[in-house]
């Protein structure tokens, strides 16, 4: 662990010297920005100081990269999401978020040729849903409407309104759902209306 450490540390000094060259700056320059001495900038770029964090966070700060940039840190984990598919009464549920209690992120397929659009059973719960169709027509109930989304379309409601939805046609429909619990709702921070400017 200690040889890793040592290396990395060692890497630092090459990195700032390259990282001031391309920025055109000169020691002296650099000095002025971070508050650093030039003596003590000189001796981190050629590795006869360890670099600390009162020297790093200035010296990302000047050069405007993340502190991991300096020091080129080893990747703290892998941002991708491996969704588990699930089927769920018929239907294709891929789970797209991880955070518990919060919102809740799917993917959705009803398959080609489902007949239980034929008898809508609509149910309420706690929560809010959204939804943007994908592909496919969507059949949904709400309360005492009827209707059908298309792709690109999207639909907004309180769950504790009775609602259902299932294939408009014999063909397949994808949809992603986000859930939010008992009275969030989501926030639009712009909404576009044809002919305004």
């Amino acid at each position: 662990m200690s040889e890793e450490f040592d290396a990395v540390l060692a890497a630092v000094g090459p990195r700032l010297r390259e990282l001031r060259r391309r920025s055109g700056a000169t020691l002296t320059a650099l000095s002025e920005t971070t508050g650093i001495p030039v003596s003590t900038l000189s001796r981190l770029e050629s590795g006869q100081r360890k670099p600390g964090l009162e020297l790093l966070l200035p010296l990302a700060r000047a050069y405007r990269v993340p502190l991991d940039e300096l020091v080129d840190a080893p990747p703290s984990g892998d941002p991708r999401v491996y969704p588990r598919p699930v089927n769920h009464h018929g239907m294709t549920v891929i789970p797209l978020s991880r955070t518990p209690g919060g919102l809740q992120v799917f993917k959705q397929i009803l398959p080609a040729g489902r007949t239980d659009c034929l008898e809508p059973d609509p149910r309420s719960h706690e929560g809010y849903h959204w939804l943007y169709i994908l592909n496919g027509r969507l059949r949904m109930i709400l309360g005492d409407q009827d209707f059908v989304l298309t792709a690109g379309e999207v639909a907004e409601f309180d769950t504790h309104l009775p609602h259902w939805f299932g294939n408009a046609d014999a063909h397949a429909v994808e949809f992603l759902s986000i859930f939010g619990p008992q009275g969030e709702r989501f926030h639009i921070k712009a909404r576009y209306r044809p002919g305004s400017r």
